[in-house]
C-alpha cells in the first residue's frame, strides 16, 4: 500500500516536472523554426521588421503560459536576432553600438507587452473563476431553497457540492453542549483513524471559529478544508471539504469560494433550524391554548349540566315520594339534556384534539344523507325545545362517500349552533340541494346573525362572535365541522340570512347510484 502510494507520488512529480518545462521547450523550438524560416530572407527584410516578428513568441507565451515563459521568449529572441541577423552575423558581438539601445528597447517593449498580456490573461481567468463561483452558489441555492427539513437540505447540499467541486463533503452539526455529531457524509471513510482525525480537526475549527486547512493523515495524504458554519455569534456546525487528490494546493480564489459556500450552508441551516424552532413554538402555543380552552370548558361548560344532573338525580333519590310522575319525568329529561350537552362538549374537545394531532382518520363508506339527518334529529329532539326545524330536501339525494359518524357530528355541531343562537319559536330550515356533482347542506336560522368580517373567522378555533358572548360555548364546533368537511373533500361557508340570522352551507362531493 505504501509502495503504491510512493509510485503514484513519483509519477505525479514527473508529470508536474514535464509540464513545468513544457512551455520553454516549445518556445525554443518555435524561435528556432522562425529563425530557420527568416534566415534566407534576412537580407531582403528590414531588421526592424524581423525584430517585430520575434515579438510574436513573446505575446504567445504571455497569453498562454504566463510571464516567465514570455521573458524567456524575449531573451531567446534577442539572442537569435543578434546572432543570425545583426552584423556581424553568427556572432554575439555588435558592430554598431546603437543596436544595444535597440536590444534594450526590444526587451522593454517585450516585457511590457508580456506583462499586459499576462495581466489580461489573469483577468480573464479571474472572470471565469468568478463566473464559476457565481454559478456554483446559484446552483447550490436552488437546491437548498426548497428543502423543508434538515436531512433533505444536507443531502441535497452535499451531493450538489460534491459534484461541482469534485470534493468529498462532510457536515457536522452541533447538538447540546456544543458537541459535534455527524449529520451528512457524501462518501464512506475507509479508515476509522482518519475519521477520528477529521472529527478532532472539525472540533478545533468549531471552537476557534476559523477555517482550517489540515492534512487528515500522514499516510493517506488527504487534505481537509474545515469551514465553520456560523452567522454572527451563532455557530451551527462545521463543513469539511476533502480533496480527492493528494498534495493539492488551495488557490486564494478557491479559499474564497469555500468561505462563500460555507456562508451559504450556514444560512440554509440557520433558516431550517429557525423554522423548526418557530413551528415547535407555534405548536407549543397552540397546545397551551387548547389546554387552557379545555380547562375553561371543564370549569364553565361542564359545571352547568353537571349541576343540573346532580340536582335532578339527588331530587329523585331523596324525594321519591314527594314528586309526581310528571315531575319525575321532567327531572329525568333534565338529566338526559345535561348528559347530552356534556357528551357534545366532550366530543368536540376530543375531535379538536384529534384534528390538531392529525389523528382524525377518515373511514369512507357509502352513506345516505337521510339517515344521517334522521339520526341527528333524534339526538336534538330534546335540545331544540320550542324551535321549529323544517326540512327542504331534493327529490333524489345521491349517496355520500364518507365517514357516517364524522358527518353526523358535523351536522350536529351546525344544527346545535343554530338552535343555541336562535330565540324560542323561531324557524330553522335544513335544506339539501344538488349542484354540479356536489351535495349542499344548508342550515338557515333566525338568530343573532354575524357581522361581515366574521363570516370566515367563525370557522377558526376558539373564535366567538361579539354578538354571542352571552351564550356559553368554546368556539370549537364550527372549527371541527370545517376540518371534517375538508377531510371529505368539501367546503363549509357562512353568509347572512335575510332578514336576520345566518346560513351555514356544507358542500360535499357525492357518488352517483349505479343504475
Amino acid at each position: 500500500m505504501v509502495k503504491a502510494s510512493q509510485d503514484w507520488n513519483w509519477r505525479q512529480t514527473m508529470l508536474k516536472s514535464r509540464s513545468r518545462w513544457h512551455p520553454y521547450v516549445i518556445t525554443a523550438l518555435l524561435i528556432a523554426g522562425m529563425t530557420i524560416v527568416l534566415k534566407p530572407f534576412g537580407l531582403a527584410f528590414d531588421l526592424t521588421n524581423i525584430a517585430l516578428i520575434y515579438l510574436l513568441p513573446v505575446l504567445l507565451n504571455a497569453a498562454v503560459w504566463g510571464l516567465r515563459p514570455a521573458f524567456f521568449a524575449a531573451f531567446l529572441g534577442v539572442l537569435s536576432f543578434d546572432f543570425f541577423f545583426v552584423p556581424p552575423v553568427l556572432s554575439f558581438t555588435v558592430a554598431d553600438l546603437r543596436y544595444l539601445i535597440s536590444f534594450a528597447v526590444y526587451l522593454a517593449v517585450a516585457g511590457l507587452t508580456a506583462s499586459l498580456a499576462a495581466r489580461l490573461k489573469q483577468q480573464v481567468l479571474y472572470s471565469k473563476q468568478k463566473e464559476k463561483q457565481t454559478a456554483t452558489l446559484y446552483a447550490l441555492s436552488k437546491q437548498i431553497s426548497s428543502a423543508a427539513d434538515m436531512p433533505s437540505l444536507l443531502d441535497r447540499f452535499s451531493r450538489q457540492l460534491s459534484e461541482i467541486l469534485k470534493m468529498d463533503v462532510t457536515i457536522y452539526l452541533s447538538e447540546n453542549n456544543d458537541e459535534l455529531t455527524l449529520a451528512c457524509r457524501s462518501f464512506p471513510f475507509a479508515h476509522h483513524v482518519q475519521e477520528q482525525a477529521e472529527l478532532a480537526l472539525a472540533k478545533r475549527a468549531y471552537n476557534q471559529g476559523k477555517s482550517l486547512e489540515k492534512r487528515i493523515s500522514h499516510t493517506g495524504g488527504l487534505i481537509g478544508h474545515f469551514i465553520p458554519l456560523q452567522i454572527e455569534e451563532h455557530r451551527f456546525g462545521v463543513m469539511v471539504l476533502i480533496s480527492k487528490h493528494e498534495r493539492s494546493e488551495t488557490l486564494p480564489e478557491q479559499a474564497l469560494l469555500f468561505e462563500a459556500v460555507g456562508g451559504l450552508a450556514a444560512s440554509a441551516v440557520a433558516r431550517v433550524k429557525f423554522e423548526e424552532e418557530a413551528k415547535l413554538a407555534h405548536l407549543t402555543a397552540e397546545s397551551e391554548r387548547l389546554r387552557i380552552a379545555i380547562l375553561n370548558s371543564v370549569s364553565h361548560e361542564l359545571r352547568t349540566p353537571l349541576a343540573a344532573i346532580i340536582g335532578s338525580a339527588t331530587g329523585l333519590i331523596d324525594g321519591e315520594k314527594l314528586f309526581t310522575s310528571e315531575e319525575r319525568m321532567q327531572l329525568l329529561v333534565t338529566i338526559r339534556e345535561g348528559a347530552l350537552r356534556m357528551n357534545r362538549l366532550i366530543l368536540n374537545l376530543l375531535g379538536m384534539a384529534r384534528l390538531e394531532g392529525g389523528m382524525l382518520a377518515l373511514r369512507k363508506n357509502e352513506c345516505e344523507i337521510e339517515e344521517i339527518i334522521g339520526s341527528t334529529f333524534m339526538q336534538l329532539k330534546g335540545y331544540q325545545e320550542h324551535r321549529m326545524i323544517h326540512l327542504d330536501l331534493a327529490e333524489e339525494i345521491p349517496i355520500i362517500l364518507g365517514d357516517e359518524a364524522l358527518l353526523e357530528q358535523m351536522l350536529m355541531n351546525v344544527l346545535s349552533n343554530a338552535i343555541k343562537y336562535s330565540p324560542d319559536f323561531s324557524k330553522i330550515i335544513l335544506s339539501v340541494k344538488i349542484d354540479n356533482d356536489f351535495l349542499h347542506l344548508s342550515v338557515a336560522d333566525e338568530g343573532v346573525g354575524l357581522k361581515e368580517d366574521e363570516l370566515d373567522r367563525i370557522f377558526e378555533k376558539f373564535f366567538r362572535s361579539d354578538q354571542t358572548r352571552q351564550f356559553t360555548g368554546t368556539g370549537l364546533g364550527l372549527a371541527i365541522s370545517k376540518g371534517i368537511a375538508e377531510l371529505h373533500g368539501g367546503t363549509i361557508s357562512a353568509k347572512p340570512n335575510v332578514p336576520k340570522g345566518a346560513v351555514i352551507t356544507i358542500s360535499l362531493p357525492f357518488v352517483q347510484d349505479n343504475p
